[in-house]
């Protein structure tokens, strides 16, 4: 009783749902709210969630960096690497009982194609793709590209995910009208409760592969009966629930109970590194004044001191890289320091003195800041004060996160509603691959900030066509060379947000979101 009496307190569930077996129901709080269910008309982390529990794909990321084979049995490449022949696997199917076919494959990566940076250049390289027969497809490639594999994998942000050939018709610019994937868990669509709960089955007529799971990869063994995503906006209350057995997975442990949760036996925190923690960015509008002159965005550059920001973040010194001038995060496989000089020389008096040689007079710069949010809301406020200190008129406008979302999306003049900087915060693994990491690949297209260099265009052209490691390496390097020069993004340091989980779990698979497959109770 003094569990329900406490779920009662908080808002989570009624007690007949705490009555159901513990030991095979998972019971998770992400720190955003499920609200989208298609993993191609939004980026929010809980919907990517969503998206690995109820969808696969073709091609999957392995905890060494490597890409593997998931729905596919395998692939071949043709001498020339302008044809690429993929086999699915024996026996998949949706969980509506159909089978997986090369059709639906093929209809799933158009209508991803159409939403991702990576996919449409993917795209733009092919000449067709071609159904085989009923396990078979071919991607036929009118030049070189490089990265077929690794757009099929993508781990990041818009995530190629399978689905029936009829939802994949569907506009992908909405979501689609049924939830119907191959993956280990089933979506109880009719249970939904948004922001409330989100229910998930084992999905009886998933077949993982027989390897051990690796990150993404592997097999994706569900062993726990149900999961419930949990919606829970406090974060004390995540964390007090999470103490009292009401909770069994956190994504982001709120960072003021990290050294609490640390001496409790009962929990264990975990320690992301690398591309498994976030970096701090500020998203600059390219598009109206101040800052679509160079001048005044190499000052904003000067303003940000990285220290600063991630002091205020109240992570543990093991969580926080105090600088990281790298868009392919520091202290991972793709780390450089090319072009970081100008974030080097960063200080109040050397961004006052840019200001003041710019064409920048004072006017009011409106700042973005999520307020509600553990994560934005330190960030924002200490770069706000930098603005300041450096001779910038900050207007800041404190809201919710999805406020914000909501207005990054304007093009409008300042005296219009429009804005001029926003603190986000971007997923290490999103960041690896340049022509899918947003700090480039959206150079000249419809994004939120509407940056545009011609030198990306080409870099990336080329970096697409590389053909060696070598060569990549040496074209990463001149496209982050080119991002800090333009300024497209301002990064503010690198830290974790930990997860937390009780210690009675067994199987949790380390990587920068949470996944569920392979997790049981001791």
């Amino acid at each position: 009783m003094r569990l329900c009496r406490l779920a009662l307190l908080l808002l989570l569930l009624p007690c007949a749902a705490l009555a159901q077996d513990r030991r095979s129901t998972l019971r998770v709080s992400l720190n955003t709210e499920l609200q989208v269910l298609d993993p191609l008309v939004t980026t929010i982390n809980a919907t990517r969630v969503f998206a690995y529990l109820v969808f696969d794909t073709l091609v999957s990321l392995d905890a060494e960096g490597q890409y593997r084979p998931q729905m596919l049995q395998g692939w071949e490449i043709s001498p020339d690497r302008l044809t690429y022949s993929f086999t699915l696997r024996e026996g998949l199917e949706w969980s509506d009982g159909q089978p997986v076919t090369a059709e639906d494959c093929v209809a799933s990566i158009r209508r991803w194609a159409k939403r991702e940076a990576l996919g449409g250049q993917l795209m733009a390289a092919t000449r067709e793709m071609r159904v085989v027969d009923a396990r078979r497809f071919e991607i036929r490639l009118n030049r070189p590209f490089a990265f077929v594999i690794e757009a099929l994998g993508k781990a990041g942000h818009t995530i190629p995910v399978m689905m029936p050939a009829r939802l994949a018709a569907h506009d992908p610019n909405l979501p689609v009208p049924e939830i119907i994937g191959s993956g280990p868990y089933r979506f109880l669509q009719s249970e939904w409760r948004p922001g409330e709960r989100a229910s998930f089955v084992r999905n009886p007529r998933y077949r993982p592969r027989e390897e051990p799971p690796s990150a993404l990869a592997g097999g994706k063994v569900p062993r726990m009966e149900r999961i419930e995503l949990l919606s829970i906006a406090d974060q004390a209350t995540r964390a007090a629930a999470l103490e009292a057995g009401e909770l069994d997975f956190l994504e982001v442990l709120p960072f003021d109970f990290i050294a609490r949760m640390r001496r409790n036996r009962a929990i264990l925190v975990g320690q992301p590194r690398g591309i498994d923690q976030f970096l701090a960015v500020l998203n600059i509008n390219h598009a109206v004044p101040p800052f679509n002159d160079p001048a005044v965005r190499r000052a904003l550059q000067a303003t940000i001191l990285q220290p600063e920001v991630m002091a205020a973040m109240g992570l543990p010194d093991d969580m926080v890289v105090p600088w990281c001038g790298s868009i392919y995060m520091c202290n991972a496989a793709g780390t450089t320091e090319a072009g970081t000089e100008g974030l080097r020389a960063a200080s109040t008096e050397r961004a006052r003195t840019l200001l003041r040689a710019s064409s920048y007079r004072g006017e009011p710069v409106v700042f973005l800041h999520a307020a509600a949010s553990a994560l934005l809301n330190p960030i924002g406020l200490v770069m706000a004060d930098q603005m300041r200190r450096a001779g910038f008129n900050v207007d800041l406008r404190s809201t919710d996160y999805a406020t914000v979302a909501q207005k990054r999306l304007s093009r409008a003049p300042v005296e219009q509603g429009g804005w001029s900087v926003a603190p986000i915060v971007l997923n290490g693994v999103d960041l690896v691959n340049p022509l899918a990491n947003p700090l480039i690949a959206y150079n000249c297209v419809e994004y939120p900030g509407w940056y545009c260099d011609p030198r990306l265009k080409d870099l990336t052209a080329r970096y697409s066509e590389a053909a060696t490691p070598e060569e990549q390496r040496r074209l990463a390097d001149e496209l982050q060379a080119v991002v800090h020069d333009a300024v497209t993004f301002i990064p503010g340091g690198q830290f974790a947000g930990p997860p937390a989980w009780r210690a009675d779990l067994r199987g949790v698979v380390p990587f920068s979101f949470p996944v569920f497959w392979g997790v049981e109770r001791r």
